[in-house]
């Protein structure tokens, strides 16, 4: 099993994962610009869309799209903590969680990005974006975690709340969700993800 990644990106999220769930893998570093890959391949021919992360299973198949990725990989380990079995209620809510990371604050993001959008149109985009923000600092108020325990929701949202200082925000504005990062990074599988992923060398 290949996880494709560039560092900085919502791919850190299924890395965790990997980690957190024990499943050995291969990290294959993707330079986003040329779309070339570590080992010598060119992303677009394994994910036409042509960003990261995709999964390559032993017998060829490529996954993408991270909330998807990251459910596949709970699947594969009976009885773990980050996921609910699938078809129960508490199932559903991790997925309620996760789409709305992904439309709401990972898609919130995407135009603070983009140099060529005018700082007054950012703005707006940040105004909307501090409001998601205020709704999960007022989820965690009585819980550590967005489903109680650290799951896969919670690896995804650190992974997109680590952009925030690119666009001058700051998280201690928000003390719940400071305190929230704090805990996540202080578990030994982000610390080792985000290390090998500083570590591994640029395409």
């Amino acid at each position: 099993m290949k996880l494709y990644f560039a560092p900085m990106t919502c791919s850190l999220s299924p890395h965790i994962v990997l980690r957190e769930l024990g499943i050995a893998f291969e990290l294959v570093r993707v330079n986003n610009q040329t779309k070339q890959t570590a080992d010598g391949l060119n992303f677009l021919d394994l994910n036409p869309k042509g960003y990261v992360a995709a999964l390559v299973l032993d017998n060829g198949s490529v996954l993408t799209e991270g909330p998807a990725i990251v459910q596949y990989l709970a699947d594969l380990v009976p009885g773990n903590a980050l996921a609910p079995v699938n078809g129960t209620w508490e199932r559903v809510r991790l997925q309620e969680w996760l789409n709305f990371i992904s439309s709401e604050i990972h898609s919130g993001c995407a135009p603070l990005f983009n140099a060529d959008i005018p700082e007054p149109t950012k703005a707006l985009f940040k105004q909307k974006l501090f409001k998601r923000l205020d709704y999960l600092s007022l989820a965690l108020e009585e819980q550590d975690y967005l489903m109680g325990t650290f799951g896969l929701a919670d690896a995804y949202l650190f992974s997109v709340l680590k952009w925030l200082p690119f666009f001058d925000i700051q998280v201690e504005n928000w003390p719940v969700l400071a305190a929230y990062m704090e805990r996540i990074e202080a578990r030994p599988s982000v610390r080792a993800a985000m290390a090998e992923e500083a570590a591994t060398s640029p395409v």
